[in-house]
C-alpha cells in the first residue's frame, strides 16, 4: 500500500464524492454543512493516509474552501506539505455557487522539499487528527470481523443444538464444501448486518445461507417479520442473483406459513433514508379484508398524499424498473400484484405501516409508528421463541 512505503510523501490531488467527516470543525466554518453529522469517516481516514495537497469533493452540493491544514505535528514530526480542502457546488445551481476551481500546480515530485513543506500563514491543525478516535471508526473492518460475516450461521433449534455449515445444511456433506462468497461489508456500524455487534440477535428467528428472518422491532403484530440479507445490501435492486433466489424462497415459504394460520401476507420495501434492505412482511388475517381491499387502501391513501403508486406487471423484476441507488417504495400482495412508487423528493417514512394499520385493514391506527409499539426484551425473546417453534415445520434451511 502507498502509506506503508517509507518514501511516500502524499498525492497532489484527491477527488472524492463524499466530504470527509470533521473537515469543517477547525478553522473557518462550512456554514451550510455540519460535518459532524454528514461526510464520511472513511474519506477522512483516506485523506489522513494519502495527504493530498488538494482535496476536492462535491456531494453536499455547496461551495466551501477550508483553511489549509497541516499533515504533521509541530516539533514532533518532520514537516510536511499542507492540504487544502475545496468543496464545489453542483453545475448550474440556481444560487450560482462556485462549481469550477481554476488553479495551477507543480507536481510534488518536481519540487524541492523546502518549497513543498513551506506552511501558509493561515494554516490550521489537522482536523482528522484532532478527532482521530471518531474518524478511525470508519476504517475497514479487520480480517477476523470480516471473516465472521461468513461464519455467522447456527441452528436456532434449541432442542437439537446442532451446528450447520454455511450452506444451511447439516455437516454430513463432503469434507471440502464450496466456500460461500463473502457478503458485502458496510462502511460503518449497521443495525442489520448479521455479523454486526449492533444487531439485536434475540430477534433473529431463522438464518439461511444469504438471508435471515427477524421479528420486526415494534411490529404491527406478534408475527410481523423482516427478510434481511446477511451481507450489506441497501435495496432489492442491488442484490446478487443467489441472494435474490433465497429472498424469493423466503417469500414463498412465509406465504405458505401464514396461509396455514388463516392469514395472507403483504410485503413492502422502502428504499429511502435506509442503509440496509428491510423487506417487511406483515400478516393480515383473512377475516379482516380481501386482497382487493388492501390494494384499494394503498391506492386511496397514496392519492390522498399525492403519491403516484403504479401497478406493475405481476412477474416483473424491480431491477427492470429501478436503477441501483434510486429511491423507491413498492408493495407486493399475496396474489403477486405489485405497486411501485419512484421517490423523487420527500416520502412519508411510515406510509406502509400507516396503510396497513388503518381502519380499512388491521384497524390499529395507534401502531402506525413502530416507536410507539416497542416491547421489553423479555417480551421480544418470548415472541421470537414462539415464532421459531411455529415456523420450524416450514423451515427450508433444515432440508437435506
Amino acid at each position: 500500500m502507498l502509506c506503508s512505503t517509507s518514501q511516500f510523501k502524499g498525492v497532489d490531488i484527491l477527488l472524492t464524492s463524499p466530504w470527509p467527516k470533521y473537515v469543517g470543525n477547525f478553522g473557518n466554518s462550512s456554514g451550510e454543512v455540519d460535518t459532524k453529522k454528514c461526510g464520511s469517516a472513511l474519506v477522512s481516514s483516506l485523506a489522513t493516509d494519502l495527504k493530498p495537497r488538494y482535496h476536492f469533493a462535491a456531494l453536499e452540493k455547496t461551495y466551501y474552501e477550508r483553511l489549509p491544514y497541516r499533515n504533521h505535528i509541530v516539533l514532533q514530526e518532520n514537516a510536511q506539505h499542507a492540504t487544502r480542502f475545496i468543496a464545489l457546488a453542483n453545475v448550474g445551481n440556481p444560487e450560482k455557487k462556485k462549481y469550477l476551481y481554476a488553479f495551477s500546480i507543480v507536481p510534488m515530485k518536481l519540487m524541492e522539499t523546502a518549497e513543498l513543506v513551506k506552511q501558509p500563514p493561515d494554516v490550521t491543525e489537522n482536523p482528522y487528527r484532532k478527532s482521530g478516535k471518531e474518524a478511525s471508526m470508519g476504517k475497514q473492518i479487520s480480517a477476523p470481523e470480516e471473516e465472521s460475516a461468513c461464519q455467522f450461521f447456527f441452528d436456532l433449534n434449541e432442542k437439537q443444538g446442532r451446528k450447520r455449515s454455511s450452506t444451511g445444511r447439516d455437516n454430513k456433506s463432503s469434507p471440502h464444501p464450496k466456500q460461500p462468497r463473502k457478503p458485502p461489508q458496510p462502511p460503518g456500524p449497521c443495525w442489520f448486518c448479521l455479523a454486526s455487534p449492533e444487531v439485536e440477535k434475540h430477534l433473529v428467528v431463522n438464518i439461511g445461507t444469504h438471508c435471515y428472518l427477524a421479528l420486526a422491532k415494534g411490529g404491527l403484530s406478534d408475527d410481523h417479520v423482516l427478510i434481511l440479507p446477511i451481507g450489506h445490501y441497501q435495496s432489492v435492486v442491488e442484490l446478487s442473483t443467489e441472494v435474490v433466489e433465497e429472498v424469493e424462497k423466503y417469500k414463498v415459504t412465509l406465504r405458505r406459513f401464514f396461509k396455514s394460520r388463516g392469514k395472507r401476507c403483504v410485503l413492502f420495501e422502502r428504499n429511502y433514508k435506509s442503509h440496509h434492505l428491510q423487506l417487511q412482511v406483515i400478516p393480515v388475517p383473512l377475516s379482516c379484508c380481501t386482497t382487493d381491499d388492501i390494494k384499494d387502501a394503498f391506492v386511496t391513501q397514496a392519492e390522498q398524499q399525492q403519491i403516484e403508486l403504479l401497478e406493475i406487471p405481476e412477474h416483473s423484476d424491480i431491477k427492470q424498473i429501478a436503477q441501483p441507488g434510486a429511491a423507491y417504495f413498492y408493495v407486493e400482495l399475496d396474489t403477486g400484484e405489485k405497486l411501485f412508487h419512484r421517490i423523487k423528493k420527500n416520502f412519508p417514512l411510515q406510509f406502509g405501516r400507516e396503510v396497513l394499520a388503518s381502519e380499512a385493514i388491521l384497524n390499529i391506527p395507534d401502531k402506525s409508528d413502530w416507536r410507539q409499539c416497542q416491547l421489553s426484551k423479555e417480551e421480544e425473546e418470548m415472541l421470537a421463541r414462539r415464532f421459531r417453534k411455529d415456523f420450524e415445520p416450514f423451515d427450508f434451511t433444515l432440508d437435506d
